[in-house]
């Protein structure tokens, strides 16, 4: 067991405790890394759920307070938000690595990497939420990541489709903002961890789109097609702009999904 990656990383899918998550992820990554791991096209039993602290308190997004825009606990708020996107970052590149067999050693790669960046990031933007008084954990947040991730748990096209390219994507689009509120506020310690997240998110992107069109290839199905008909059954107007086009085409988004995008 121990020698296999896959199997692995459901280990550090399930570990509730996010400094433990973190350390595990880590290691392991250095492990497959230092060709010490294999991967298995066993299939695996990945419950729904992956493991996570007792805090913060899951609640739906129309009930997460407002933020206000104060210079100690509103950049406090928002910064936990961050974080905990970031938590549930790691869950869904070990999810990917343990869910879905069969595929390339190169998927396995990609996923095992964002991962451990996602870790990374975890560990930054928590050690400054430290600085101002807070820890992860001590505002409420909610699921809607890991709640679209569940409806993807079938199937790694729509998986690659939506996590990376819908939601990740949302990221590209919105930090750019973030980063403004938070350099306006006087948070230039958070603005360069934004910025060092931000690049490496578009890397991320770039890796869902390398497997979506993998998968449509090997299905012999249109990538626009398939895109347009994934986001009309699961975003039915939901997705708005304005969109971050020049990070989105770093991250192989065509001119057509773009436009595509802009449409809707």
């Amino acid at each position: 067991m121990a020698d296999d990656l896959r199997l692995c990383a459901l280990q550090c899918l399930l570990i509730t405790e996010p400094l433990e998550k973190v350390e595990q992820t880590q290691l392991l990554y250095q492990r497959w890394l230092a060709g010490e791991l294999t991967v298995s096209d066993d299939d695996i039993t990945v419950p729904d759920e992956p493991g996570r602290p007792d805090k913060p308190e899951l609640v739906e997004p129309r009930d997460l307070p407002r933020r206000r825009n104060t210079k100690e606990s509103g950049n406090a708020s928002l910064l936990h938000a961050i974080t905990h996107i970031e938590f549930n970052a790691i869950n869904l590149g070990w999810d990917a690595v343990a869910r879905f067999p069969g595929l390339p050693r190169e998927f396995y790669d990609d996923w095992a990497r964002v991962a451990f960046e996602e870790s990374q990031h975890f560990t930054l933007l928590r050690d400054h939420l430290l600085t101002l008084g807070f820890d992860y954990g001590d505002f409420p947040a909610h699921s809607g990541m890991w709640d679209m991730a569940k409806k993807t748990h079938h199937d790694p096209l729509i998986r690659m489709a939506l996590v990376p390219r819908v939601l990740e994507a949302r990221g590209l689009d919105v930090t750019p903002k973030m980063m403004n509120k938070l350099r306006g506020n006087g948070e230039h310690r958070a603005v360069e961890i934004l910025e060092i997240i931000l690049e490496e998110e578009i890397g991320h992107v770039k890796i869902g789109t390398r497997w979506f069109n993998y998968l449509c290839e090997l299905r012999d199905v249109d990538p626009l097609v398939t895109f347009k008909d994934i986001l009309d059954n699961y975003f039915s107007g939901e997705l708005r702009g304005p969109f971050n086009t020049e990070a989105r085409k770093l991250a192989d988004f065509t001119d057509a999904e773009m436009a595509l995008l802009e449409g809707r």
